[in-house]
C-alpha cells in the first residue's frame, strides 16, 4: 500500500486557502477536510501527486487528513504535541476553523490552486450529510470495512477516480522513488 509524501508547508497553506475561501458560516472542519480530500484525490489522478501529501484515514463521517487533523488538535488543545506557532495561523471554535492569515500561495503550485478552487466551488454549499455521503466512495468503503487498516491507500483513491492499473503502478513507483531520495 502506497502513501503520499506529506508536505507540511503545502498542507498548512492548502488548509488556510480552503478556509479563507469558504463562507464563515460554513467553515467547519468536516467541510474543509472533505474539500481537501476531493482536491487531493483529483490532483493525484490528474498530476500524479496529492496537494497535501497527507494520509487519509477512513473515519465515520468520511476521509480525514491525518496530519492536518493533528494540526487542528494541537490548536484546539487536545493533542499531546505542543506546537504553539500553529496558533498564529488559525484558531478553532467548536467545529469551526477561523483562519488568522491568508495562505502563502508560494507554497502552492498553479495546479494545486486550480484543484482547490474547483473543489471549493463544487462543495462549498454542500451540507454535512450530503458531504458525508459523497465522501463515502469506494476507497473509503474498502478501508472502512477492513478491521486491520484505517488508512485509505493511494491505489484505492486512484481506482475510485477510474485510473487503470498501469497508471496506478506508475504513480506508486514514483512515490516510492521520491521516498528513497528523501
Amino acid at each position: 500500500m502506497a502513501t503520499s509524501i506529506f508536505n507540511y508547508d503545502r498542507a498548512l497553506n492548502a488548509l488556510l486557502y480552503v478556509a479563507n475561501h469558504i463562507d464563515v458560516r460554513k467553515r467547519d472542519i468536516h467541510k474543509i477536510f472533505k474539500i481537501l480530500y476531493f482536491a487531493d484525490m483529483t490532483h493525484l489522478n490528474k498530476y500524479g501527486r496529492a496537494i497535501t501529501g497527507d494520509r487519509y484515514i477512513a473515519m465515520k463521517y468520511g476521509p480525514v487528513p491525518s496530519s492536518i487533523y493533528d494540526m487542528v488538535k494541537i490548536v484546539r488543545g487536545d493533542s499531546w504535541y505542543v506546537q504553539d506557532d500553529l496558533k498564529a495561523f488559525f484558531s478553532i471554535h467548536g467545529n469551526s476553523l477561523e483562519p488568522l492569515r491568508d495562505a502563502d500561495t508560494s507554497y502552492l503550485s498553479e495546479s494545486d490552486v486550480k484543484e482547490l478552487d474547483s473543489a471549493i466551488e463544487k462543495y462549498k454549499d454542500v451540507d454535512f450529510n450530503e458531504m458525508t455521503k459523497l465522501s463515502h466512495g469506494s476507497a473509503w468503503t474498502k478501508t472502512w470495512r477492513n478491521p486491520y487498516c484505517d488508512e485509505i491507500s493511494v491505489e484505492d483513491i486512484l481506482r475510485e477516480c477510474g485510473a487503470d492499473e498501469d497508471y496506478i503502478s506508475f504513480i506508486v513507483d514514483g512515490i516510492a522513488a521520491q521516498k528513497e531520495l528523501m
